[in-house]
């Protein structure tokens, strides 16, 4: 159960960095929590195709993420949707 209570508050925190993601042309999805505490996220739009996204993703988003929950290990970026 406390998985899904940290599922929850990482998607809340990507809901929180959406808008600034979305103000430059792209967007975030959540993609998975994993057991090791490592958010695997899903850059698209021009996010996905930014030189910068590296950046976008470790300085804002994982910053941010591991401020708020310090459980996180790291957030990742992956380039194809899991399905």
């Amino acid at each position: 159960m406390e998985k899904d209570l940290l599922e929850k508050r990482v998607k809340n925190i990507l809901e929180q960095v959406r808008p600034y993601l979305q103000a430059d042309g792209g967007d975030v999805n959540f993609v998975e929590l994993t057991d090791d505490m490592v958010v695997k996220v899903e850059l698209t739009g021009a996010c996905g195709s930014c030189p910068y996204s590296t950046m976008t993703l470790k300085n804002g988003i994982e910053s941010v993420m591991k401020k708020s929950i310090p459980e996180i290990k790291s957030v990742e970026q992956i380039h194809e949707q899991i399905q």
